[in-house]
């Protein structure tokens, strides 16, 4: 099974949580603003995540999610931090449905910096899925 993590994160929180979930995945969590961030091959389960930003999602997540190629992810699943709100998720979840990509109903928040067990709770939430 073929399992990505992708993310953007300006504060480190969101990246902390990706990370936690690469590792759990046994791969590695890359920045949407990585080249590295790109596609190629079908991907079984895409783990995607950012903050919010201003009520909406930061420019680069928005670009990567609309860049998305449908055909290549068989599902995603959304994480997020922030401080004020679970906004994220929906609009998370919102623009990747735009995509034709499907989504898992379940997501994982942790507000502000994710706590050693909200890291060991995110590490077997992805685990359900891989």
């Amino acid at each position: 099974m073929r399992t990505l993590v992708r993310y953007y994160s300006r504060s480190g929180n969101t990246k902390v949580l990706a990370e936690a979930i690469a590792e759990a995945a046994g791969v590695k969590a890359v920045s949407v603003d990585s080249p590295e961030a790109v596609i190629k091959d079908e991907t079984d389960v895409l783990f995607i995540g950012g903050a919010l930003y201003a009520y909406g999602l930061d420019k680069h997540l928005k670009a990567y999610i609309e860049g998305l190629d449908a055909s290549k992810v068989k599902k995603a699943v959304v994480f997020s931090t922030s401080w004020l709100s679970k906004h994220s998720i929906d609009l998370l979840k919102n623009s990747l449905k735009a995509r034709g990509i499907e989504v898992a109903d379940e997501y994982f928040y942790a507000k502000n910096k994710p706590t050693e067990s909200q890291l060991s709770d995110a590490k077997a939430f992805a685990k359900k899925f891989i």
